[in-house]
This record gives structure tokens, C-alpha cells and sequence, in this order.
């Protein structure tokens, strides 16, 4: 029997840790947040006066955070980075970094901040203010509205989605720089269906060697400089498919050991007697299912 002396140290029941614990790992398969229905189905045997038990404690050590998402609410891991970032910070600024934080780099609106938090104008401008003033957050203007801004965590490169990307100067549409870029494009895929009439005699293999993936094409306009900015894979499909939407060259899929891979070619070379001909076109008695 101990004596009144002796200190006895509380245990935690097994069963409520190993709760505690399945809960935390459920939290980290799921970052974005789960609800209290998928807890209780990833552990049926737990009771709700349980479950409850161990997500109130959960929140009282700061292990997990509670918020809101539409009609749900959502348990997620909380973020030991974010917390030390926001440091000093009030329960509501913290609320507003986490909101923009979730955002990436694509940022979010101040309505949709609103929204989240709950909070007046009044109320978030001021936040805002001090989370910008600590270099947390920043403003970027976006090409969608060229009037409005997103906020995102200050050390993000914005997406282009956000920026535009590579036809955008400061939200400002770049239409000369996509017009060189159009006829230079355009001019690659021209010599090569030249390169390839003179250097095949059969239809078919000139109508391979016409084709060019658009890797190709940023190779040659990377070569060109006529770029002040790094152009993707990407930014070349686009400069291609608006060609293509002008009926000025089509696309073709060359199916091989790697998979399927889009190729432009010109689409004036396509007719009667030329070197791609839907008489002699391998495909055509396919496509009409003949």
C-alpha cells in the first residue's frame, strides 16, 4: 500500500493511446482533413464517447486542428511549421495564414477568405495588413481580374495560371511576342515538310518526315532567342494548337514502344496529288471504316 508520501503517476488506458494514435495516423494519410465519419469507419470498434474523448484531447495537446469545410467539419495534423511561422500570432491571423496557406500557389481571393473565416472586412483587411507586413503573405495581382488580387504565402512563385505565364508582362497580354512565336512555329513545320518532299519519294514516309513532336519545335525557337523567357513543352502546345485552330497545320499521334506522343505537320500539304494525299492517306480507309 503506498504511503501518503509516495506520488503515483497517472497511466493513460493502452486502448485510449493506441486510439489517440490511430487517429493521428488517419490524420496523416488524409492532410486535407477528415471527418468524424471516416474515423469511425476506419475503427468500428471504438464507441462515439471514445472517439470524442480522444479528439478533445487530441486538441487540447495541439496535435490536431478543427475546421470547417462547407457543412463539414474536419480533423487535420496540425502544421508544427506554420505554427512556429505565426508565432506570438492571435487564434484568427493564425486562421487566416493557415486559409492562404492551403491555397498554394495559386492563391486565394479575399472573399473566399471571408468566407473561410468568417470574419468581418474590417477584420481581415487588418490581418492582412500585419500578416504582409511580416513578410508572411503577399499580394499578387492575377489575369483574371486584373483589379483584384490573391494572396499566397510570401516565399511562392505564383502559377501561371495566376501570372499569365509566358504571355503576360505585369497582367499585359504579350500579342506581338505570340504573333513571332506563331510564324516562327508555323515556319519550322513548313521546312520540315519541304526537308522531307525532297528527301522521300513515297507519300507516306514524306508524311512522316514532316512530323514534329513539340519538343522539336521549342528546340528550334529556344535556338532562335528570340524568347526573354524560358519557354516550356507546354507553351509550345499552346503556340501549336492555336496554328491548328486556324487550320494552318494538324495534329498527328505517332503510337510507339514509349507510348502516344502529339506531332504537328502542315496542313497545306494535304491534298490532291500533294505529298499527303487522301488517296494514298494510310489512314483514310479507316477513319471512313471502309
Amino acid at each position: 500500500m503506498a504511503s501518503a508520501n509516495e506520488v503515483s503517476v497517472k497511466q493513460e488506458p493502452v486502448e485510449e493511446l493506441d486510439l489517440e494514435s490511430k487517429i493521428i495516423e488517419i490524420c496523416r494519410d488524409h492532410p486535407e482533413g477528415v471527418d468524424d465519419a471516416i474515423i469511425k469507419e476506419a475503427m468500428p470498434q471504438f464507441d462515439i464517447k471514445q472517439r470524442v474523448t480522444a479528439i478533445n484531447r487530441l486538441l487540447s495537446i495541439s496535435r490536431i486542428d478543427l475546421f470547417k469545410s462547407g457543412q463539414k467539419l474536419l480533423y487535420r495534423l496540425k502544421d508544427p511549421e506554420a505554427a512556429s511561422q505565426v508565432k506570438g500570432a492571435d487564434a484568427q491571423e493564425k486562421l487566416v495564414y493557415q486559409i492562404i496557406k492551403e491555397a498554394n500557389n495559386k492563391g486565394i481571393w479575399i472573399r473566399d477568405i471571408r468566407f473561410k473565416s468568417n470574419l468581418t472586412l474590417t477584420q481581415l483587411n487588418k490581418i492582412l495588413k500585419n500578416l504582409e507586413s511580416k513578410k508572411l503573405i503577399k499580394a499578387v495581382k492575377s489575369v483574371a481580374a486584373s483589379r483584384k488580387k490573391v494572396y499566397m504565402l510570401y516565399n511562392l512563385e505564383p502559377d501561371t495560371s495566376v501570372t499569365g505565364g509566358a504571355w503576360y508582362t505585369d497582367q499585359d497580354f504579350e500579342s506581338e511576342f505570340v504573333e513571332v512565336l506563331n510564324q516562327q512555329c508555323f515556319k519550322f513545320l513548313e521546312q520540315r515538310a519541304v526537308a522531307a518532299r525532297e528527301q522521300h519519294s513515297d507519300p507516306v514516309s514524306q508524311q512522316h518526315g514532316s512530323l514534329a513532336t513539340a519538343q522539336e519545335v521549342l528546340n528550334f525557337i529556344t535556338q532562335l532567342g528570340i524568347s526573354k523567357v524560358q519557354l516550356s513543352v507546354d507553351d509550345m502546345e499552346t503556340i501549336l494548337n492555336t496554328l491548328i485552330y486556324d487550320g494552318k497545320v494538324m495534329q498527328s499521334v505517332r503510337v510507339g514502344a514509349g507510348g502516344s506522343q502529339g506531332e504537328g505537320q502542315v496542313i497545306q500539304q494535304c491534298h490532291e496529288g500533294g505529298a499527303i494525299s487522301p488517296a494514298t492517306c494510310v489512314y483514310m480507309k479507316e477513319w471512313l471504316d471502309l
